[in-house]
């Protein structure tokens, strides 16, 4: 079995970019900086960005090109990809490893870290939860016994 998946939550680092291909289907190409944090051997907390090109397609990326600009917090689901091509100017080759967005959600606004919202024409269900809710599970008071499982 094979895998190819990337989760990315970040700020874009530029407005993004809507295009359109011959067949007519748009095509929306924008950058995500994640930020990390650790501590080196002497326990100096030590911080670095890295960045991600992200290309999305149809509805999703007119969405993303209406409502999102730099600096706005973003959710991308999908897979990665490389691409190549002929550089005409200097005849190398060059080549481009980008995030193909299966699923978008929207970061909220103002605020770090809170809630995400899904993009419309983006995949999968749309929900929108805040940071502290993901992964509470809330048992029942009662207890349960082995007689009350039904399988």
């Amino acid at each position: 079995m094979y895998l190819n998946k990337a989760i990315i939550i970040g700020n874009l680092t530029r407005d993004p970019e809507l295009k359109s291909l011959p067949s007519g289907v748009k095509v929306c190409s924008f950058s995500v900086a994640t930020n990390r944090t650790w501590k080196d051997k002497s326990g100096a907390r030590q911080e670095a960005a890295d960045y991600h090109n992200v290309v999305v397609f149809d509805r999703a990326a007119e969405n993303v090109a209406q409502y999102m600009k730099k600096g706005s917090q973003i959710m991308v689901e999908g897979r990665m990809q490389t691409r190549s091509w002929d550089d005409s100017a200097t005849g190398t080759k060059k080549y481009r490893t980008e995030v193909v967005a299966a699923s978008i959600q929207f970061g909220s606004k103002g605020s770090e870290g809170g809630s995400f919202t899904k993009a419309p024409g983006a995949g999968a269900k749309a929900e929108a939860k805040e940071e502290d809710e993901i992964g509470s599970i809330e048992y029942p008071d009662e207890q349960i016994s082995a007689e009350d499982i039904p399988f």
